[in-house]
């Protein structure tokens, strides 16, 4: 179908059915969970489920509260504009896994702490822990922000509903579950919601095969058009997307969600031991592919129908992340219920990310700027969490107006994670990997990390990258039948010289292209390694200058052998050998206790503080 644009469909009665249906249930469980657990008067119960949690709806809640309304809106129109490569980032994904599988999940679960920023303190002592407290709440409430935008601005794109109702209510439902019913709302919520984003992305695939007349209709556009590029390995770093930046650029930045974020860890230690936290990381990675094959092939549908006439180009949609809330009210005419279907998707996609980020940041402000000033009472602190969920829903508000100047959701959302997410990610690897390491390197490190960071995305807002860098593939207005003569035939970027599965686009020769606009704009998933590498080099060079290597670190604090399942496996493998050995356990839980720390190390737990402590005066 050439340059799809007749009349689009309304938002009728069935759609409003449909979305109301969606936030009654997600506040409804809310409501559930705060009357099943309204005899539980722990902050801990609150904040992480009275770790009693399994690992299937864990999983689900992890892969939901990674995939928010920006998969939905950003992703098929970053194929739509860039090409599938985008794609390979599905390689990072079991890499950054392994990571914090075999590193960082081991430690946090056996310190059963609610923040992980307790244990830079516990490492290291409270200026390293309150820096990277700071720095996270900032960098966890603008990417709130930009997540509650993109569910508004597709409700702007669809019913024309005002842009700041949208962002208010999308705030306010997610608040009402989060202070009502606690962690366990907001896992049993993202397992709800995770459904709704794959049926939202499978309405919309079917119905663009069946508009477009076969899946080979669509391969066959994609193909022309350029946006089959998987395999570009040019090991430029400027260059936005190559499999280099993709695969490398992405590990590191998932890694840093999965591994070291607090929402992810608050799910881990909410599970009941940790075979099913590891289950539960390993289970999520399904979720994650679905819903990453699911955006990339609606980006390939989105240009199929769109090929010949661009909606952004022409002047139809006013961002592309409202392209694909455009197709949908054009190819659901006839299909009541759909579109609603839809929306729901995409405002499932941002509950399930706010609501884990308003309760992390409840956790992080109450264990690491509350509980070490002040003597509270487990009541006392229950309501000082419920308080501090409300607060901060109301925070995501203001911040969502900031996220409309952030430019395109996903690559905003990637740069905020990455400015601060990379050297927190340095600085916990620094600890846990390196025993020698002081808080003189690791608050230095995580100084320097920031600074570089920081430098990388300044340097790319003053000057933004070349299109020989960003390499847009090319979008035409030659197929729509518009009324104003001025707008026929105008294409986007310049064609490709000859068909190609990686596109070339002209050097461009201006003020932009200088010297130091090409240096400060690697790729921007480059970000988030950029700022480990910094942080744990500068932090591994001055605690050897300042004598790291003759201090002595608790043994709990730092990865050790037993800790990995590899060590297991290997051990498991010699004793096949040598048909001795017995079986392994690969659960990771020392002998003779709990795999549950919650029943068993809170005095050990206590007495290393206090041994921390003591030897820090």
């Amino acid at each position: 179908m050439s340059g799809y644009l007749q009349e689009a469909g309304s938002f009728g009665p069935a759609d409003y059915a449909v979305f109301v249906l969606m936030l009654v249930v997600s506040s409804g469980i809310g409501v559930y969970y705060a009357w099943v657990d309204r005899r539980k008067k722990s902050s801990s119960e609150f904040l992480t489920g009275g770790r009693t949690l399994t690992f299937l709806p864990v999983s689900m809640s992890l892969a939901a509260s990674s995939m928010s309304s920006t998969t939905i809106l950003s992703n098929p129109a970053e194929v739509y504009r860039f090409g599938a490569i985008f794609g390979l980032i599905v390689i990072a994904y079991p890499l950054s896994m392994v990571v914090t599988s075999e590193i960082f999940l081991p430690i946090f679960y056996r310190l059963n702490i609610t923040s992980t920023y307790e244990y830079l303190e516990l490492r290291f002592n409270k200026a390293t822990r309150l820096l990277g407290t700071t720095s996270f709440l900032i960098q966890i409430t603008l990417y709130a922000g930009v997540t509650v935008y993109g569910p508004a601005l597709a409700l702007n794109e669809v019913i024309g509903m005002n842009l700041w109702t949208g962002i208010f209510s999308t705030a306010m439902v997610c608040t009402f579950y989060c202070t009502l019913g606690g962690l366990k709302a907001v896992v049993w919520t993202d397992v709800f919601q995770i459904g709704l984003m794959l049926s939202g992305f499978l309405a919309i695939i079917i119905k663009a095969v069946i508009v477009q007349e076969g899946i080979s209709t669509i391969f066959a556009d994609a193909q022309q058009g350029g946006r089959l590029n998987f395999w570009d390995f040019d090991l430029n770093p400027l260059r936005r997307h190559t499999v280099w930046t993709l695969v490398v650029g992405g590990t590191f930045i998932w890694t840093t969600v999965y591994g070291v974020s607090p929402p992810s860890v608050q799910r881990y230690v909410s599970c009941r031991s940790i075979t099913h936290a590891r289950l539960a990381l390993y289970v999520n990675l399904l979720g994650l592919w679905a819903c990453l094959v699911s955006a990339v092939f609606a980006g390939l549908c989105l240009y199929s129908v769109y090929k010949s006439c661009d909606p952004w180009t022409a002047g139809l949609v006013s961002s592309p992340d409202q392209l694909i809330p455009h197709m949908v009210m054009h190819i659901f005419t006839n299909n009541p219920g759909l579109p609603g279907l839809f929306l729901a998707a995409v405002y499932s996609g941002s509950l399930s990310t706010v609501s884990s980020c308003i309760s992390a940041l409840a956790a992080v402000t109450l264990e690491d700027l509350i509980k070490p000033h002040t003597k509270l009472s487990e009541k006392q602190q229950l309501v000082v969490s419920k308080a501090l969920s409300l607060f901060y829903g109301l925070v995501c508000i203001g911040m969502a107006g900031i996220a409309s100047f952030l430019g395109g959701m996903m690559q905003a959302v990637a740069v905020i994670g990455s400015v601060t997410g990379g050297p927190l990610l340095g600085v916990f690897s620094l600890g846990m990997l390196c025993p020698f390491a002081n808080s003189k390197g690791a608050l230095s490190g995580l100084v320097m990390g920031f600074v570089a960071t920081m430098s990388v995305s300044l340097g790319d807002l003053i000057s933004r990258s070349p299109p020989e860098m960003t390499r847009p593939l090319p979008l035409t207005t030659e197929g729509c039948n518009l009324t104003t003569a001025g707008d026929q035939n105008w294409t986007s970027t310049v064609l490709p010289e000859a068909p190609s599965f990686v596109t070339t686009t002209p050097a461009l020769h201006g003020e932009g292209m200088n010297l130091a606009g090409k240096w400060y704009s690697p790729s921007y998933l480059y970000y988030c390694l950029i700022g480990a590498v910094t942080v744990f080099t500068v932090g591994v060079i001055v605690s050897l200058l300042t004598g790291g290597w003759r201090e002595k670190t608790e043994a709990r604090l730092t990865l050790q052998k037993e800790d990995t399942t590899f060590y297991h496996l290997f051990r498991f493998a010699k004793g096949c050998v040598m048909k001795g050995a017995d079986k392994p356990d690969l659960t990771g839980k020392p002998e003779g206790g709990d795999t549950n720390p919650a029943s068993s190390c809170d005095l050990e737990m206590d007495a290393l503080k206090a041994n921390l402590k003591s030897s820090r005066l």
